[in-house]
């Protein structure tokens, strides 16, 4: 009892400061940039509801949202061809809009105060979809090194690592490393993108992976290539289940 009572008065704190912050610091809306009232978060009611969450129907295997009704769970046409690595692969939203301009300030643009906001897209997606698997680590998809060194951050492991906290399962940054630098996949056909991240992955340390779960973490999945590239070399260390939690799912 004395533990919960201390955690309300935790929060009914915080949301005492967060109120007279507001007060002398009004918000802007991170989508519209409009002055905010009482909404949570760092979108207004408007851009938030302008969201499109993943939902059903989709496929079972890649997440890949279906336009129209299905009857019955199905594996798309992509995944019974090219036959991904990981078990289950789902995204939080569609990457578009409010959403596809968020996550690009914050990889490209070191926008890094949206962490919490995007972090909670994809702590609800893990929750939705995931609400029986408990993976022994979190893990990020890597950036090769120079990259790394160009752009000063890997979002992904920026996400990942807040996702582990709110889910309480321990983060592992450097479960994976990029092995080679990979051209950018926007232009590329499904297959090429295959082609182009095939065994650019490996992991840091097999013995510490086998046998274990992961969840492994990314900001976009378009084809999924990348995605499953690292599954497969999670599973070649001995990995026993790779689930995959990407805060949009691209075209």
């Amino acid at each position: 009892m004395f533990n919960r009572n201390r955690r309300g008065s935790e929060i009914g704190m915080k949301h005492l400061i967060g109120a007279c912050l507001d007060l002398l610091y009004p918000r802007s809306c991170a989508g519209c940039d409009k002055p905010m009232g009482a909404e949570p978060g760092m979108l207004c009611w408007e851009c938030r509801t302008g969201l499109r969450t993943i939902a059903d129907p989709c496929c079972s295997k890649c997440g890949n949202p279906l336009e129209g009704r299905a009857d019955h769970a199905y594996t798309c046409y992509h995944c019974v061809q090219l036959e991904p690595a990981f078990d289950i692969a789902r995204s939080a939203v569609r990457f578009e809009g409010v959403a596809a301009e968020l996550i690009h300030r914050f990889k490209y643009r070191q926008s890094l105060w949206l962490r919490e906001e995007l972090a909670d897209w994809l702590a609800a997606c893990v929750r939705v979809w995931y609400p029986d698997f408990h993976p022994d680590f979190v893990c990020p998809v890597p950036l090769y090194h120079a990259r790394a060194r160009e752009r000063g951050y890997n979002q992904a492991a920026l996400l990942a690592a807040e996702l582990a906290r709110r889910i309480r399962r321990p983060f592992w940054a450097g479960a994976l490393v990029r092995t080679r630098p990979t051209e950018t996949q926007t232009h590329l056909t499904a297959r090429q993108r295959l082609s182009n991240v095939a065994q650019a992955f490996e992991a840091a340390s097999p013995r510490r992976l086998n046998g274990r779960a992961a969840l492994l973490v990314d900001d976009v999945m378009t084809t999924g290539a990348t995605v499953s590239s690292c599954a497969r070399a999670l599973k070649a260390a001995g990995c026993s289940a790779v689930y995959v939690a990407t805060l949009a799912r691209g075209q």
